[in-house]
């Protein structure tokens, strides 16, 4: 698995790396992660096709499922905890 690009953005490192015919974007925030793989062939100009999935709307979707995780693990924690 090779790094072939990361995006600068102010919220998120966005990674995207290529193994095995697919690219997979790899999204993180503190100790969180989301990954999304995408078959190399579902693509039609490589990598910048993976640049155009990136767009503001997936974007904020991929924040709001980051509060999402967040809250989820903060309940774990304190169900845990207490």
């Amino acid at each position: 698995m090779r790094i072939i690009a990361e995006l600068p953005h102010p919220d998120f490192k966005i990674s995207i790396l290529y193994m095995n015919q697919k690219y997979i974007v790899k999204i993180e925030q503190g100790a969180l992660e989301q990954s999304y793989k995408i078959p190399e062939m579902d693509l039609i100009d490589g990598v910048n096709s993976v640049f155009e999935l990136l767009d503001e709307e997936f974007l904020k979707r991929v924040a709001a499922r980051f509060t999402d995780m967040r809250k989820d693990y903060k309940d774990a924690f304190f169900r845990y905890n207490f």
